[in-house]
């Protein structure tokens, strides 16, 4: 089993816990031991996962060697930004790029826009409104006629994906839409039953060919 000590110093550099009686102070609160090495290895997950709720964020590695966030909002972000890329906004989809930008343009460490509610917000608002201005991603909830559909995250992306490769089209004739969805997805012509999952192969099919027209237009 792999210890998580240390995880826990780690955890405690990010959060600026340097003095040893306010470590204490955690290890008793949480566990009732004054130390680590008083401790049960299930005492010392419990540390490590009350640093976690406290804000501290591990990034952790994929087997490519590559940064992976993890965090409450992790995975909202990731999706915002994999979009992103999808659209030719960005020009890497990694996780280590969309640290890197968020702290250039706020200022925000991980810790806090993966954990905070706040801050976390303010990212993902943000990074809607470059979609919307830059892809014409439309956010607005469908209409009482609309269908659902209209209000799926990976269709939105996607429709905005098809307008930019064919900015004539329009959501009462996209027949090319259409047949392109279907075929990618091997749907059955049935939109609602539609996955996220599918949505997501949809605009990884359509990333490469949005990303090369952004390419050949610059």
């Amino acid at each position: 089993m792999t210890s998580a000590i240390p995880a826990i110093h780690a955890g405690f550099r990010q959060l600026g816990i340097t003095e040893d009686e306010d470590k204490r102070a955690i290890y008793a609160r949480v566990t009732g031991q004054p130390r680590l090495s008083l401790m049960e290895p299930a005492q010392q997950d419990a540390v490590l996962q009350e640093l976690r709720r406290l804000g501290y964020s591990k990034i952790e590695r994929r087997p490519n060697g590559k940064q992976r966030l993890t965090g409450k909002y992790a995975k909202k972000l990731q999706a915002l930004w994999i979009s992103m890329w999808n659209l030719g906004l960005v020009e890497s989809r990694d996780d280590a790029a969309l640290v890197a930008f968020v702290k250039r343009q706020t200022g925000l460490d991980q810790v806090r826009f993966l954990h905070h509610t706040v801050d976390a917000e303010k990212v993902i608002e943000a990074l809607k409104a470059w979609m919307e201005r830059e892809a014409g991603v439309t956010w607005t909830p469908p209409g009482k006629h609309d269908n659902a559909y209209f209000g799926r995250f990976g269709y939105k992306v996607a429709w905005a994906q098809w307008r930019l490769l064919n900015p004539g089209a329009d959501r009462i004739s996209r027949k090319g839409f259409d047949i392109f969805v279907i075929s990618t997805t091997g749907a059955a012509g049935m939109w609602f039953e539609i996955s996220d999952d599918q949505w997501v192969k949809v605009m990884n099919a359509l990333g490469p060919r949005v990303r090369a027209a952004r390419k050949a237009g610059a």
